[in-house]
């Protein structure tokens, strides 16, 4: 290294210049590049090559060029340190090669021949992958005069698929600004062998791994699409989210399959690609990755990929794999996702393919990858939990984050040309609903050219049919053209409009992959819905000092939710985070505690009376109360919600009444509990006619979800009436509502009554009935939980569990505030009684 640096350190003076004088890590994931744009006294281009532990280096006065015919003046310099790669700044007046320098690419560099010999002998050829350079290159030394000091070399675009005429494309030019704030681009990447775990015996797996025959059909995992990137991104792996088609590949022996994510076989479509598999040998398994072909700038392009297969594009298809859930006859799916990774990476080392790679990891900081991701141009980012397990279905252990809106449509129909366009005007967009309909979603127009409008329209003809596939007037003007809704169309958009439609959408393409009757419109999740598995999100907004620093809690670690992974030690802090809320709800009413020692799925008991000396914050209620049974219980303190929950138990129910007035209930409870079939709009109007018709007997009503499946209207009254009187009342309230309504509503409780609607829960009135409290648990899968709500935020909720204890914190700003007139608004029931002519 001071050899090679000689030179560099003897043209500089450090106490001035801010470049670097040596040092530098030599590149983890390959041999490094960079291209420094050098505004000296003439503006060139700096190109550099790690070898040997430092940069090769070569003034090039025009910059590279993708044409084949250009042979660029390359003069050779001085190396420069690794360090240099990072430079970008101003190197002060008088010192040497004075002037601004920014970094223009970087990335890694893949010699094709023994790159010593060839820096030797004045030949270097060699394949990038940077933000702007792609594809192979060639460095060549030419005879220099006796005049010239430095060496002249040329560097030369090879013939491949990113060679571009320069009247078509000057990548200098349109390509001028520095790369220094982004990563290293997706093809540079290429992890480094220590992230692998470390080989045991020859032959050995993992642990989690089990000898199993290959299976001879398989479904892939889905991610799920969300709002922004997790908090806690050193627990997920990033990849770059391709543009193309979802494709998995099942090698057994000399037999290749390549199958789509629903199960077609493709392999006939794809035989270049299966040609490649064989060759290489892979061990057999089921691969799972993406096909794309990337454009001139080395970007994925969804509408290339189909030029591609309809034969129009020669574009290569590149195989970019990401998983092995089967590999050398072992199932790995019970291995996390890090060492299946490193599984497969060293499987495709073995024999390297330019048409069959592996996915590296993108980056480290989701924020920075979203904005690199789309500064180039790439559709997004996928993320993926290192410790997760692969499964055959969507998944929360896998997420999407997208630059833009994007997503598949059934073409339901299209309009005719305008002005001098050919084939169609647009065409008309649906998405199938929960119910199965197809509704209108909007048209798109632009993103067509001449060859794409005359494939399509071929294809709507022969799809041509009379009948509307849309609900009656959903689509709007009278000359529209129906086809059969079978085909599918790929389409970016800027938002959706309050009616349901998409604004500024772009086609980028037909799909295949998928069947159209699978077309739902897509909607992201809120990210702490899938992230904090272990609360990592709440604990940021409550700190472990929530829970008192003297309680223990027993076997925290034993796990309460099979489905999420929720700790009892998790749950306890849930609780420590809403404890002051829920105490609200809890206070001065009688108590009934749900226990699950086993978690969701085991035996649950219902305990109305306990010991209460070793419940902190927990007391028993004068006996008087209730004479004959044993004395019932009540809550005080957070410190009660506490042990509690260090006791098991999961829901806590209060009832009707008070401890003050308990003969006198001061609420109702309407619990809409939905039968079989019932969809959740339902629910929502069902909410919104029960507030309605309280509304007209002059009652106020209060929403809160019940952390299952349904709804509880609860209505504050003056404690003037007994509890036959209000239950009764509220018998009646339901009776009215179901004969008024009987296909909505069902009176009586039982399964069969009730298939198809939705039964509203008077019981819940009766003395000694209770119902779940707010900001309560429950014992269900997914741990939902009971928030208040305002009746406008009625219209966006998604369901009664929409809230958990895993993303509960991201209601703590709302907090009790929809329930902040409640205390005020209690009414007597004397008025509504008689409005409905009840006598009691």
């Amino acid at each position: 290294m001071p050899d090679a640096l000689k030179v560099y350190k003897q043209k500089r003076n450090f106490s001035i210049t801010s470049e670097p004088a040596e040092g530098g890590e030599p590149c983890k994931n390959g041999l490094s590049f960079v291209i420094q744009k050098h505004w000296a006294s003439r503006l060139h281009y700096d190109f550099r090559l790690e070898l040997d532990g430092s940069m090769k280096s070569w003034a090039v006065p025009k910059g590279p060029s993708y044409d084949t015919r250009d042979k660029r003046m390359a003069v050779h310099v001085e190396d420069h340190p690794i360090s240099y790669n990072e430079f970008e700044g101003t190197i002060p007046e008088k010192q040497y090669g004075a002037g601004k320098v920014i970094i223009w690419d970087k990335g890694t560099w893949e010699p094709l021949e023994d790159p010593r010999q060839g820096y030797e002998k004045g030949s270097l050829k060699f394949e990038m992958h940077g933000h702007k350079m792609h594809g192979k290159w060639a460095l060549v030394r030419i005879k220099n005069r006796s005049d010239e000091k430095q060496e002249p070399w040329l560097l030369i675009k090879e013939k491949d698929d990113f060679a571009r005429p320069v009247e078509e494309f000057s990548v200098v030019d349109e390509m001028p600004d520095s790369v220094r704030e982004l990563p290293l681009p997706p093809d540079a990447i290429k992890p480094a062998a220590a992230a692998r775990p470390k080989a045991g015996k020859r032959g050995a797996m993992p642990a989690g791994a089990a000898k199993a025959a290959l299976p001879a059909e398989f479904a892939p995992e889905l991610a799920t699409l969300v709002d922004k990137p997790p908090t806690t991104p050193q627990d997920w792996v990033f990849e770059v989210k391709f543009d193309g088609y979802r494709m998995l590949a099942r090698v057994e022996g000399k037999s290749v399959r390549l199958i789509t994510r629903n199960g077609n076989d493709w392999t006939d479509k794809l035989k270049p690609l299966q040609q490649e598999l064989l060759r290489l040998k892979l061990a057999d398994g089921w691969y799972d990755g993406e096909i794309v072909v990337n454009d001139e700038q080395g970007r994925p392009n969804f509408g290339m990929l189909q030029l591609a297969f309809d034969g129009s594009n020669t574009a290569q298809i590149v195989y970019f794999i990401f998983d092995a859930p089967f590999l050398r006859g072992y199932d790995l799916r019970e291995v996390p996702l890090d060492e299946r990774r490193a599984l497969l990476q060293a499987e495709l080392e073995k024999k390297p393919s330019g048409t069959v790679r592996f996915s590296a990891e993108f980056g480290e900081d989701p924020v920075q990858l979203m904005e690199a991701a789309c500064k180039l141009g790439l559709e997004g980012v996928i993320g993926k939990r290192r410790d997760s397990r692969y499964v055959s279905r969507r998944s929360p252990d896998w997420i999407k984050l997208k630059c833009q809106q994007r997503q598949e449509f059934v073409i339901g129909g299209y309009t005719d040309p305008q002005g001098s366009r050919m084939g169609f005007g647009s065409l008309i967009l649906g998405y199938h609903d929960k119910d199965g309909v197809l509704q209108y979603a909007g048209n798109v127009g632009t993103g067509f050219n001449d060859t794409t409008l005359r494939a399509l329209m071929n294809k709507l003809n022969a799809l041509a049919t009379d009948e509307n596939p849309f609900p009656p007037k959903a689509v709007p003007g009278r000359k529209n053209h129906w086809v059969k809704p079978k085909l599918i169309a790929e389409v970016s958009f800027s938002e959706w409009t309050k009616t349901g439609s998409i604004r500024h959408p772009s086609f980028q393409g037909l799909r295949t992959d998928k069947p159209a009757k699978k077309i739902t419109r897509e909607e992201a999740k809120s990210v702490e819905q899938v992230e904090p598995r272990h609360l990592k999100a709440e604990a940021k907004a409550a700190p472990a000092t929530t829970l008192p620093p003297t309680m223990k809690v027993t076997h925290g670690e034993r796990v309460v939710d099979p489905s999420t992974g929720v700790t009892k030690l998790e749950l306890v802090r849930y609780y420590a985070l809403v404890g002051e809320l829920m105490l609200e709800h809890l206070k001065g009413r009688p108590l009934a505690l749900v226990r699950a020692p086993a978690g969701v799925g085991g035996e649950l008991f219902f305990q109305k009376h306990a010991d209460v000396r070793k419940l902190p914050g927990v007391v028993h209620m004068p006996e008087e109360l209730d004479p004959g049974d044993p004395p019932m219980l009540e809550i005080v303190s957070v410190e009660g919600i506490l042990s509690a929950a260090q006791w098991n138990v999961v829901e806590f129910h209060t009832q009707n009444a008070t401890r003050k007035a308990y003969q006198k209930p001061d609420r109702m409870v309407f619990d809409l509990d939905p039968g079989e079939g019932v969809q959740w709009k339902a629910m929502q109007e069902a909410a919104q006619l029960m507030h309605a018709f309280l509304d007209q007997l002059g009652l106020p009503a209060f929403l809160k979800t019940s952390g299952g499946k349904g709804l509880h209207v609860v209505v504050p009254v003056k404690g003037s009436l007994g509890w036959d009187e209000v239950k009764g009342f509220s018998q009646a309230v339901v009776r009215h509502l179901a004969s008024t309504l009987p296909d909505r509503f069902a009176f009586k409780s039982g399964a069969r009554n009730r298939v198809g609607k939705i039964f509203i829960d008077y019981l819940r009135n009766g003395q000694g009935a209770t119902t779940a409290s707010a900001w309560s648990a429950r014992v269900r899968p997914g741990l939902g939980i009971s928030v208040p709500v305002a009746w406008d935020e009625l219209a966006h909720l998604k369901s009664g569990d929409q809230w958990n204890v895993q993303n509960a914190h991201t209601r703590l700003d709302k907090g009790n505030e929809p329930w902040a007139g409640y205390a005020k608004a209690a009414r007597t029931l004397t008025a509504a009684m008689k409005q409905l002519g009840f006598s009691g």
